[in-house]
């Protein structure tokens, strides 16, 4: 059994990053803000990484390594860039396990989440932009005046400067970087300040893939400073953030005053739709693994059940039971289910939205905080709360699953889209037309069916209403990473054009 009660098998980010956690044209160095952070281990409670903050002056940096080698790197062809991300994904795929235990170390996710979601799911976006990146078409060639040869070109945009979260640092690293280099652009991340690491590791590991100096370079600083810098510089022409709805408010205000491009994935609260032909061993199943992977600090998680009436009381007494069955513990240690929160901060967040729903709805399972280190939550779930109660409406971001009952097919859908966030939804059914109903109805960026949270690199995610605008991942994501031109040709060789005629002149 793997186990770990001290830090002897954790990442050993002070020795590895010793230089400094800003990347900047291809070399580690310190921030020059004055301000030192500590990366805290939320498992033990223990600094794992101490090192100076980001302030403006490095931004500043940052933005103009970018800027000095967006000519040459966008110019590369698309094989050329392609070939380089294929040599990412090798060594990445390389350094899985050194990848892995920084996740964990920084966020305290189980390493089997890390090993097996986090860090393939990274490698497999690598692999797929990879192979996009010989594929940004346009509209094909043709005559559509009768006169003139019209055609599109896809073009890189320059400067991007993105905003990553703390609940995925790796993948959501990837989700920014990958597909705004694939298109033939640089970019400046800001990851969060307390899970820089595995930004850090992707940075490295793109050099040492041969991607030129200055077109990855990560920031490591605070929002207020070097996070709204990154999105006010005027060399910077798009800011995508992904984050709660909150800040990328403050982030769009920012933005605009420069007319830049926006890319925006925020909140969420996610409904899971069970209707009466549901099978419910597979429905409970999916209600615990969607509500509690990554702690449950998942914007898709699963985080408001909606249950027909017929299935609602086997429905909260089974997963109830499941959940008393998932384990609690040290994310080193292999038969560990569910980690810590990322902070004692978080957590008592989380346990305060709990302690408040008490007075409200029935707590059927959890809903104690653990005695000890760490800043652990037990899995809980909340019946019978009201539909406009905080505990249904707001964001909780930890393991809380709150279930209600529905009567009729109506009510249960529109239960689901009594929210401000459309990120992501699923609907439980063995009926097709009921599903296909779900699917159009629901109105949220992702509608999982007899599923909920698998992701895969070539489809898009992305939200509606205020989770945001804009996709990454996929093909799609090249809409916000490149520039759409239309080019004409006239095909006439007439000097004197008949329709000059309409401005100067008579026919």
């Amino acid at each position: 059994m793997d186990t770990d009660n001290g830090n002897g098998n954790r990442f050993p980010a002070n020795d590895r990053f010793a230089a400094g956690a800003q990347y900047i044209a291809g070399r580690l160095r310190p921030g020059t803000s004055g301000r030192r952070h500590e990366v805290i281990d939320p498992a033990t409670g223990h600094p794992v990484y101490s090192y100076e903050l980001a302030g403006p002056a490095d931004v500043d940096a940052a933005v103009a390594a970018a800027k000095e080698a967006f000519p040459g790197w966008s110019a590369t062809s698309p094989g050329e860039r392609s070939a380089a991300l294929h040599r990412l994904a090798g060594v990445l795929a390389e350094r899985a396990e050194e990848f892995a235990r920084a996740e964990s170390s920084q966020c305290g996710k189980p390493l089997k989440l890390t090993r097996e979601f986090d860090v393939p799911g990274t490698i497999d976006n690598a692999a797929f932009f990879a192979g996009a990146a010989r594929h940004l078409e346009g509209r094909s060639a043709g005559e559509y005046s009768g006169d003139h040869t019209s055609y599109v070109r896809r073009e890189p945009i320059g400067v991007v400067g993105s905003i990553a979260p703390w609940n995925y640092p790796l993948q959501m690293a990837a989700w920014k970087i990958l597909p705004a280099i694939a298109a033939g652009n640089t970019i400046v991340l800001k990851p969060a300040e307390i899970t820089p690491l595995t930004s850090l590791l992707f940075a490295e590991a793109a050099t040492e893939a041969g991607i030129p100096g200055g077109v990855v370079n990560i920031v490591t600083g605070a929002g207020a400073d070097a996070g709204e810098h990154l999105v006010g510089h005027p060399d910077v022409v798009m800011t995508s953030f992904t984050g709660s709805t909150g800040v990328g408010k403050r982030v769009a205000e920012i933005a605009t005053r420069t007319v830049k491009r926006i890319h925006l994935e925020l909140g969420g609260k996610a409904p899971f739709v069970v209707f009466d032909d549901a099978d419910l061993e597979a429905a409970t199943h999916g209600a615990v693994a969607a509500s509690l992977i990554n702690s449950g600090q998942d914007c898709t998680a699963a985080t408001r059940a909606y249950v027909q009436r017929p299935l609602y009381e086997a429905f909260v007494e089974q997963v109830a039971a499941l959940m008393e069955t998932v384990r609690v513990g040290d994310p080193f240690r292999a038969d560990t289910d569910l980690g810590p929160l990322i902070s004692h901060a978080h957590r008592d967040r989380v346990a305060a939205f709990v302690e408040r729903a008490r007075g409200y709805a029935r707590i059927v399972t959890g809903g104690e905080v653990p005695k000890g280190d760490g800043a652990y939550y037990p899995p809980t779930l909340v019946a019978d709360a009201a539909q406009d109660s905080e505990i249904v409406q707001a964001e909780i971001f930890g393991p809380v699953l709150v279930v209600l009952p529905f009567d009729t097919d109506d009510e249960g859908i529109a239960l689901a889209n009594d929210t401000p966030y459309g990120l992501a939804a699923s609907a439980w059914s063995r009926d097709v037309y009921r599903t296909g109903r779900a699917t159009r109805e629901i109105k949220a960026g992702c509608v999982w069916i007899n599923d909920h949270i698998p992701i895969i690199s070539e489809m898009p995610h992305g939200g509606y209403k205020a989770s945001g605008f804009g996709k990454d991942m996929s093909a799609y994501s090249f809409e916000e990473y490149t520039q759409v031109k239309h080019v004409m040709y006239d095909n006439t060789a007439v000097a004197a054009k008949d329709w000059h005629r309409t401005i100067f002149g008579d026919r």
